[in-house]
Parts: C-alpha cells; sequence; structure tokens
C-alpha cells in the first residue's frame, strides 16, 4: 500500500534523511527506533505530505503523495498524523472534538462512534470536560481518539505515548494498537520507547544520522543486533571478546545483554568484581568490572559489592 523511497531529503543546506526506502502493506504497523535529532518526526512529515521531497518518491498504491509544493491544504485525507504539538480544540469538550470531522447527519450514529473512540482511549468519563481543563496526556488521548474518527486507512503517530503515565499506558498501547489491527489501520509510529516497538510492530526500521540502520521484524533484529547502536535501543550492552566465552581463538567480539551472561560456579575465563545491583522487579542487573571494563548481567540475586565472580553464557 505504501511505498518510501527517499533518496534524500534537507532543510536548505542540511542533509536530514537519505538513503530510505520500504513498503508497508494494509493493516501492518511500523515503528521507527532513533536517536533524537535522527530524523523521525521528519520521515513522518514527509509521508503525510508537510514537506516536500526533491530527491524520491512515496506512493499509496497507484498514487504518489506530494508535498505543499502541489496541494493547497497539505496532508492526505486517507491519512492521519498526530504530531506531538496536539492538534485539540481547548474551549470545547471531549466529545466535541472528537466528533468535529464526523458527518453531523447522524447524531446517533455519531454519538456512538465518539464513545466507541473514547473508550479506545480510556477517555469516557472525560467526555463533558473542556480540553483546556485536561493534563498532557489526557489531551494526548483525545489528539489520538481524533485522529481516528473518520478511519483513516494510515496513521501516523509521533511518540505517541510521551506524556501518558506507565500506570495508562500499557493498557492505552495494547487497546489501541489492538483496534488498528481490528479495523485494518496501517501505521507508523515514531519512537524511543524499544519496548513498545518490539511488542507492538510487524515491522522496525532504527535510524541513524537520517540512514537506515536496519530494517526487518522485531524478532529479527533483537535476535542479530550488529552493533553497539542497535543494541543499545533494547538494553545494557557488554562488548566482549569471543574468546573469553568460547572455544573459539577469534579476535571478534559477542554483542551481549545482560540476560546473555549468568553467574558459573566454575572458573571461566571471564571473572568480574561486581560494583553494584539494580533491582529490576523480577531480577537484579549487577554491574561487573572486568580489566576496567563494565560488564552488566541479570542475577534472581543481589551480589554483595566486591565480591569475584565467574560467568559465562547463559544456556
Amino acid at each position: 500500500m505504501l511505498k518510501v523511497d527517499i533518496q534524500s531529503f534537507s532543510y536548505e543546506k542540511e542533509e536530514i534523511l537519505k538513503d530510505i526506502r520500504f513498503q508497508l502493506g494494509k493493516g501492518q504497523h511500523m515503528a521507527v527506533l532513533g536517536e533524537s535529532g535522527c530524523g523521525k518526526s521528519t520521515l513522518l512529515h514527509l509521508i503525510y505530505g508537510l514537506l516536500n521531497l526533491d530527491k524520491g518518491t512515496i506512493f499509496w498504491e497507484e498514487t504518489e503523495l506530494l508535498g505543499p509544493n502541489f496541494n493547497i491544504v497539505p496532508g492526505e485525507s486517507f491519512i492521519k498524523l498526530v504530531a506531538q504539538e496536539y492538534n485539540v480544540m481547548p474551549f470545547i469538550t471531549v466529545a466535541e472534538n472528537v466528533a468535529e470531522h464526523l458527518s453531523r447527519l447522524d447524531p446517533e450514529a455519531d454519538a456512538k462512534r465518539v464513545r466507541e473512540l473514547l473508550e479506545v482511549v480510556d477517555m469516557v468519563p472525560f467526555s463533558d470536560i473542556m480540553v483546556k481543563n485536561l493534563s498532557g496526556g489526557q489531551k494526548q488521548r483525545v489528539a489520538l481518539a481524533k485522529a481516528l474518527a473518520k478511519q483513516p486507512e494510515l496513521l501516523l503517530l509521533d511518540e505517541p505515548f510521551s506524556h501518558i503515565d506507565t500506570f495508562r499506558k500499557n493498557s492505552l498501547r495494547r487497546k489501541l494498537y489492538s483496534f488498528l489491527k481490528e479495523n485494518n489501520i496501517s501505521c507508523i509510529t515514531a519512537t524511543h520507547d524499544a519496548a513498545e516497538a518490539l511488542a507492538f510492530s510487524d515491522t522496525l526500521l532504527i535510524l541513524k544520522n537520517g540512514a537506515t540502520e536496519v530494517i526487518g521484524s522485531p524478532e529479527e533484529i533483537y535476535k542479530s543486533v550488529a552493533s553497539v547502536y542497535q543494541a543499545g535501543f533494547f538494553d545494557e550492552v557488554n562488548v566482549l571478546p569471543s574468546e573469553l566465552l568460547t572455544d573459539e581463538n577469534s579476535s571478534e567480539e559477542l554483542l551481549l545483554f545482560p540476560h546473555q551472561l549468568e553467574v558459573s560456579s566454575e572458573k571461566t575465563r571471564l571473572e568480574v568484581v561486581v560494583i553494584n545491583n539494580y533491582f529490576k522487579g523480577n531480577n537484579y542487573l549487577v554491574e561487573g568490572s572486568w580489566h576496567n571494563k563494565k560488564v552488566f548481567f541479570s542475577n534472581a540475586e543481589k551480589i554483595v559489592p566486591g565480591s569475584k565472580i565467574f560467568l559465562d553464557l547463559s544456556l
């Protein structure tokens, strides 16, 4: 459905994006991960049509999507963008905001649609509250419901849960992404949250310096991270000589997450001195030192700082 081929995009003389190519099918979800300033928001704005793409093309089916140089009103009617600046009207109610773009020909149907969407974003109790009286996270949820009112074919989300507390975020994400799947709505989410990207996307795109670092399924990327930059989005990362943990005599280095190392009851070539313990709920993240190099590993119990222990690859 969506075909993106960005050869290059610049603001004046500064190149922001380059060499980004992907396709997204109907009902599929893509997450875009990257450090701040890598071009995630710019990518969404190009797809939506707020910016002109001089070098490259963006197609929805057989129609090329063009920017403001070709459209009097920027943006496409079948695409909705939920930007970091909330597109909400402060001096009307939550329900009136969501109903703003509905036909108004069938008040009963409109009211049903508004309630359905407010249930998706957990805002039913605030239906009659003026938006100006809401918190930032609540306004963000209203913006999400408003974007879904006329059921877009493609939804673009720019850090959609950044102002929503963790207590509500987990439930909201499950509800929203399930709703999108049930209604066959394609979605691209720009996020800093790797857990969200892994759990709710079909395709993961990691950007670095405005270019594609890697693209593939979340499972493929997580299980075969090829650089410290990639691994750093998911957890602490250890970079260790392979000969420490394998029988191979190799100069290659291993990239290992904390859960891939465990305490060994037998002597190994990787002996660390414990520096600190960080409680993670179901285990501890233990920080150790090996030849003045930090090593992180997971353990069920806290380990006394100063202890010397041996580590091996976890089974």
